[in-house]
C-alpha cells in the first residue's frame, strides 16, 4: 500500500497530556504528520491533524485505541488529499465584538463572504458576563475582491451594533 492522508479529528476532556501521548503514538506507529489545529473549546479539547502513513484509516484508528481508551477520547479518520504547501495565505486579518446573540456568526461571515472574503481560520469566544454577554471572532483570510470591498461591507455590520476591525497581513514568502 502506497502511502496515504488522513485527517485525524480528536476530542475529548480537556487535560494534560493528550497532544504529546497522541503524538507519541503516531511517532511510533510510523506517521508522518502535516499541519494541524489544537485548541480548548469550553472544557472540551479538540485536535485536527494531517497524518501520513502505509497503512488504512481503520488501522490508524486501531493504532490510536489505546490512548483513546485511556483519555476517554473520540477518534473520527477521513480519507484527504494532502495539499501541503498549495494553499492560499491570509491577507487579512479581522476582529469582531458584538453582545452574544442568535445569528452573529452567519450575519458576519455572510456578509463578509458576499464582500469576497475566503475565511481561512476563525475562532471565537465569549467574554463578559451571563448578564452582558461579549462575542468576539478572530478570522483570518483571503480578500478575493480586495481589502476595499470587505471594509464596505463591515459598514452595514457595524450597523447592527457590532465592532469591527479589520488589518491588512503582509506576508512575506520566500
Amino acid at each position: 500500500m502506497s502511502k496515504q492522508w488522513y485527517m485525524l479529528t480528536i476530542v475529548g476532556e480537556d487535560r494534560r497530556g493528550i497532544v504529546a501521548r497522541v503524538t507519541d503514538a503516531l511517532f511510533n506507529g510510523g506517521c508522518n504528520l502535516g499541519e494541524a489545529s489544537m485548541m480548548r473549546l469550553g472544557g472540551s479539547f479538540t485536535i485536527m491533524l494531517m497524518v501520513e502513513l502505509e497503512r488504512s484509516g481503520s488501522e490508524l484508528q486501531k493504532l490510536l485505541q489505546p490512548v483513546a481508551r485511556s483519555l476517554n477520547l473520540h477518534i473520527h479518520v477521513d480519507s484527504i488529499e494532502g495539499r501541503l504547501h498549495r494553499h492560499r495565505e491570509p491577507d487579512v486579518s479581522i476582529t469582531v465584538y458584538g453582545a452574544d446573540r442568535a445569528g452573529i456568526v452567519a450575519r458576519v461571515t455572510g456578509v463578509l463572504a458576499e464582500a469576497g472574503l475566503h475565511i481561512l481560520e476563525l475562532e471565537s469566544d465569549v467574554g463578559g458576563s451571563s448578564e452582558n454577554p461579549i462575542y468576539v471572532m478572530h478570522i483570518e483570510g483571503h480578500a478575493g475582491e480586495g481589502i476595499e470591498a470587505l471594509r464596505s461591507a463591515m459598514e452595514l455590520i457595524e450597523c447592527d451594533g457590532i465592532e469591527v476591525n479589520l488589518q491588512p497581513v503582509d506576508t512575506m514568502v520566500g
